[in-house]
C-alpha cells in the first residue's frame, strides 16, 4: 500500500508544513507570527503547505512555551440578561480591535459554575480575564492572580485595591427609578426585590432609600421580598399586593429586575381592579431587551454594557502591557440612564433621561 499524501496526514506539525513548503521550521513560524518578517512569495508558498495539509497551530502548546496566549477570558453571570451580552459585544469589538481573541463562560448565576470557568481559562493560559460574578469572589480572583493572570471585574465592586473594576452605578440605577415615580406625583413607593445579598440589588436598594428620603415626609416606602428576581416572583408579589384594600396598594413600584416588573404589570392587570399607570406606576431597574415588550411597555433604567465591555479590556490591556510595579488598579464607574414608556406615565413617550 502506498504511503500517504502529507495533505491526508491526521494532525500535521509544523515541521510536516516546513518539510511541504521547502522552508524551515522558524519560516513556518514567521508567516503564522511575524509575516513581515517573510517574502510574499514564500509566504503564498507556505500557506499553500498549510491550507494543503489541513494544518492548525497548536496554542495549548505555544501557550505553554509563552506562559500565555492572544485570549481574554469573559465569565458572566447569566446572558438571558441583555446586559451581560451587551458587556461581551463591547468587550468582543475592544478585543478584536487589540488582535486579542475573547473567550466566553456563562455561570447561569452558579457560584461553582463559574469556579470552573475559572480554572478551566486559568489552564488555558488566559492573557487575562473579565469577571462578572454576583457574589464575592476574592478566593477564585487570587488564584488566578497568584499564577500571574490579570483580572477586571465588572458590574461588582470588590476589595479595594484587589483588581481594576468597572462598574455601573447602581445606587444610582435605584434611586433614578425611585425619583422618576415620585417627580411623577407618587407617594406610596414600594421596593420589590429579593433579600438575597446580590450586591447590584443592595446598591439599587440604597438608591430608592436615599430618593425617598430626599422627597421628604409625604412619600413613604416600603419592601416586598419576593424571594426571586424572575417574572414568576413579579406575579407573586402582584397577588400579594392586591389582596390589600386599595388605599394600601403603593402608587409606584420599583422592581429590582424587569423580570419582576413585567410580572407585576401582568399580575396587576389579570385582577382587573388596579389600572397601569394611572393607580399604579411601576418601573424595573435593568433595560432587558431580551424580555421583549409585555401588556405595557416597562419604564427602566438603561445600564451602559457596551460601554463596560469596552473599558474593561482598555483596563485589562494596560495591565498586561505594564511593568512590574507600574500598574495601579483603578475603578471606573459609568452612569445609568432612563428610559420612560407606558408604564409610569400615560402614553408611550420612549424617552431617555439621564441622571441629573
Amino acid at each position: 500500500m502506498p504511503p500517504p499524501r502529507a495533505g491526508n496526514k491526521i494532525n500535521p506539525s509544523m515541521q510536516d508544513v516546513a518539510r511541504q513548503a521547502g522552508v524551515s521550521i522558524a519560516t513556518v513560524s514567521n508567516v503564522i507570527n511575524r509575516p513581515e518578517k517573510v517574502s510574499q512569495a514564500t509566504a503564498v508558498r507556505v500557506r499553500a503547505a498549510i491550507q494543503a495539509m489541513g494544518f492548525v497551530r497548536n496554542e495549548a502548546a505555544r501557550s505553554l512555551a509563552v506562559g500565555s496566549t492572544t485570549s481574554i477570558g469573559l465569565v458572566l453571570a447569566d446572558l438571558v440578561n441583555s446586559l451581560f451580552a451587551d458587556l461581551a459585544h463591547g468587550a468582543q469589538r475592544a478585543a478584536n480591535a487589540a488582535d486579542m481573541r475573547l473567550l466566553l463562560g456563562n455561570t447561569l448565576c452558579d457560584p461553582e459554575i463559574q469556579d470552573d470557568y475559572l480554572d478551566l481559562f486559568d489552564e488555558a493560559r488566559v492573557a487575562g480575564l473579565l469577571l462578572a460574578p454576583m457574589l464575592d469572589s476574592s478566593a477564585g480572583i487570587e488564584r488566578m492572580r497568584a499564577h500571574g493572570r490579570q483580572i477586571v471585574l465588572l458590574n461588582y465592586a470588590q476589595a479595594e485595591g484587589l483588581c481594576c473594576t468597572v462598574l455601573v452605578d447602581n445606587e444610582m440605577v435605584g434611586y433614578l427609578a425611585a425619583r422618576h415615580l415620585i417627580e411623577s406625583g407618587r407617594k406610596r413607593i414600594a421596593f420589590v426585590a429579593s433579600l438575597d445579598p446580590f450586591q447590584p440589588i443592595e446598591r439599587r436598594r440604597e438608591g430608592v432609600e436615599r430618593a425617598v428620603a430626599e422627597a421628604g415626609s409625604g412619600v413613604h416606602l416600603e419592601e416586598v421580598d419576593t424571594r426571586g428576581i424572575l417574572h414568576e416572583d413579579g406575579l407573586r408579589a402582584a397577588e400579594q399586593l392586591t389582596l390589600r384594600s386599595r388605599e394600601n396598594v403603593p402608587d409606584g413600584i420599583v422592581a429590582v429586575t424587569d423580570a419582576i416588573g413585567n410580572g407585576i404589570i401582568q399580575g396587576l392587570l389579570s385582577q382587573g381592579r388596579l389600572r397601569i399607570p394611572t393607580d399604579v406606576g411601576v418601573v424595573g431597574c435593568e433595560d432587558n431587551r431580551y424580555l421583549g415588550t409585555g401588556q405595557i411597555p416597562l419604564t427602566t433604567v438603561s445600564p451602559p454594557g457596551l460601554e463596560m465591555g469596552r473599558v474593561a479590556i482598555e483596563l485589562l490591556l494596560e495591565e498586561i502591557a505594564a511593568l512590574p510595579g507600574e500598574h495601579q488598579h483603578r475603578t471606573i464607574v459609568l452612569q445609568p440612564t432612563m428610559s420612560v414608556r407606558a408604564s409610569s406615565v400615560a402614553g408611550d413617550p420612549d424617552r431617555q433621561l439621564s441622571p441629573a
